[in-house]
């Protein structure tokens, strides 16, 4: 049987590391840890699990550097309490199917958890602030693995996707693996800080200036940008990696893509300040070879066909299952089905 790799059943496993991504808990949970969200089947979600499930999907997307729009809460809400039905459910199922998780698994996860924090006060923290118990957080990561458990014996067997369906794919959907002209270049910059003097400016210069008479001696570039240069990039010889166009400051990027790999430029003005740049390598544009991305495309296929199966999965569960909800959401669908 083929493995389902985590990442595949984030949305549904979120519980598992929640303490971990989520900030504060809510004062509203606090001031009322058992009002119900929902009934699943005769079992309660509250309202504090909402609120810190919440409180973990808002912290993501500042991570990501979305805002949350406030008049789009209650719809969050309502998508949020939607997922923890949908678990809630998986859970249920995983129980009348006779699955469970032993202590062992929960022990060996519990301990790989808290190897992610540098000391046990970082760990007792970071449950203090997502207003969990270890208790709390056992009860958590085992019902993720549980539903992980579930998940694998029904669809494991049903997610195969051969080379020549990632082949067809490929081929179907050409534009996304194009790939841009690139080039690999170091630098050394002299910094000049916006709106500076000119005899800043002067000094700028002349400090690049006297770097390039020491290549031009025949001193090694990477040694060089180690010593003078005041970019981020110092520490790594000046190396920028790959870039393709429109990455860099435009002076910068028309330098790099006119030389050859091998090549040093004359001085670069750039609102930066000063540079001399060193082409590594080239890459063409074009299409990435099928070969290279194989490997990445049949994971994503496999995953994309996982969450087909779950969504109509779930959906045969709530068509079955008897929920309530008690929350005035976007989403709300009051009252039993």
């Amino acid at each position: 049987m083929r493995r389902i790799g985590i990442l595949a059943l984030g949305a549904l496993l979120a519980g598992m590391t929640l303490f971990c991504v989520t900030g504060l808990p809510n004062a509203r949970a606090a001031q009322a840890p058992s009002e119900k969200a929902a009934l699943v089947n005769g079992t309660a979600i509250t309202r504090a699990e909402l609120e810190r499930e919440m409180g973990r999907v808002v912290q993501g997307m500042r991570r990501l550097g979305r805002a949350l729009d406030p008049s789009r809460v209650r719809e969050l809400e309502g998508k949020v309490l939607e997922n923890l039905i949908d678990r809630e459910l998986l859970f249920q199922q995983a129980g009348k199917k006779g699955i469970h998780v032993n202590d062992g698994d929960l022990a060996k996860a519990m301990k790989g958890l808290k190897k992610r924090f540098p000391k046990a006060e970082d760990f007792r923290r970071a449950l203090a602030r997502a207003g969990l118990t270890e208790s709390d957080l056992k009860d958590q990561i085992r019902r993720g693995l549980t539903i992980k458990k579930l998940v694998e014996k029904e669809f494991a067997d049903r997610m195969t996707v051969t080379g020549k369906e990632a082949e067809a794919y490929y081929k179907a959907h050409a534009e996304s693996f194009k790939r841009p002209e690139e080039v690999r270049a170091s630098h050394i910059l002299a910094k000049v800080a916006p709106g500076a003097p000119d005899t800043e400016k002067t000094a700028a210069r002349k400090r690049i200036e006297e770097v390039r008479k020491k290549l031009d001696q025949g001193e090694d570039f990477a040694a060089l940008a180690k010593r003078y240069s005041q970019g981020p990039s110092s520490s790594k010889g000046g190396d920028l990696g790959y870039f393709s166009r429109g990455r860099m400051a435009k002076p910068f990027e028309t330098a790099a893509f006119a030389m050859k790999p091998g090549q040093v430029s004359d001085l670069v003005e750039t609102r930066f300040g000063y540079h001399l740049i060193k082409v590594t390598g080239r890459r063409p544009g074009g299409t990435v070879p099928f070969a290279e991305v194989k490997d990445k495309l049949v994971d994503f296929l496999r995953q994309k066909k996982l969450a087909g199966l779950l969504k109509d999965y779930v959906a045969q569960l709530k068509k079955e299952a008897q929920i309530s909800r008690f929350l005035k959401t976007g989403n709300e669908k009051k009252g039993p089905k």
